[in-house]
């Protein structure tokens, strides 16, 4: 593949959005319920990055005083640590009426289920903590380690403030193998099982798993076969992945920020 189609397939997969409507929660609304907000949410980001605009329309109608926003589909809350397009792929793929429906909530936060998020920084400690473990995993923990916090400041505001030239150009370092290697050591993968509550930990599936080489490289379906998944529909990005695809591939055009695949797994 040429570096401007490479350069289209990443451009393409940072652009993704989800139509979705937010309404707020019948325990939450004053007199009068309010409009849903509607917003184009981005794939690649984290909700409490991507929704400031549901707190400041939905504020001014509660019944009470607001606690910490929190997002719930179909009674299961969101959780906010894991990127959107991976909540959308996982928990609506298979109900294909748009937008996706998000009931909002300021009350009875369910902290047994969720993690709390009182401020950005802990989306970014979270987001900068997966980035490691995937660098680990690619370069032994060689790329991140050289980095500046200058380097990992234009990562962050790349992504939040949507800024695809800002965001990559930091980002490429990470995608490319060690100078004299062919491959990444390791791929950045997990795959959640879809079907169950909301991709709990118990039922995340991470291995240690080789690209192959260059002259025989590790497909998709080879994988897949090794999991015993061949009759399993498997969801990355919104799209399923041809079995032919090389798992070097996957990892550098179908990986979200934090640089591993989130896979969704319809058994």
């Amino acid at each position: 593949m040429s570096s401007s189609e490479d350069r289209e397939v990443l451009q393409e997969v940072w652009a993704g959005r989800i139509p979705a409507m937010f309404t707020l929660s019948e325990q939450d609304c004053a007199d009068t319920t309010p409009d849903p907000c509607y917003l184009m949410l981005p794939r690649m980001s984290y909700l409490p990055l991507a929704t400031d605009k549901v707190r400041k329309q939905f504020s001014s109608h509660l019944s009470g005083q607001a606690g910490e926003m929190w997002f719930s589909y179909r009674g299961s809350p969101l959780r906010w640590h894991h990127p959107i397009g991976l909540l959308y792929d996982l928990l609506a793929d298979q109900d294909s009426s748009l937008p996706w429906s998000i009931t909002t909530h300021f009350s009875h936060f369910p902290t047994d289920q969720i993690l709390s998020c009182q401020a950005r920084e802990q989306v970014e400690a979270v987001f900068m903590a997966s980035l490691k473990e995937a660098d680990q995993l690619k370069h032994s923990g060689k790329v991140v380690s050289l980095m500046q916090k200058k380097d990992h400041n234009q990562l962050w505001l790349g992504l939040t403030s949507d800024k695809f030239d800002q965001f990559w150009a930091i980002n490429r370092k990470l995608m490319e193998p060690l100078p004299g290697e062919d491959t990444f050591k390791h791929i950045p993968i997990r795959f959640y099982m879809a079907g169950n509550d909301n991709a709990t930990s118990s039922n995340i599936v991470q291995r240690l798993v080789t690209p192959g080489s260059l002259a025989q490289p590790r497909l998709l379906g080879d994988l897949v076969r090794e999991m015993g998944w061949e009759q399993a529909r498997l969801v990355v990005q919104g799209v399923e992945p041809d079995r032919q695809v090389p798992l070097q591939w996957l990892a550098r055009h179908l990986a979200y920020p934090d640089n591993f695949n989130h896979i969704a797994v319809y058994l």
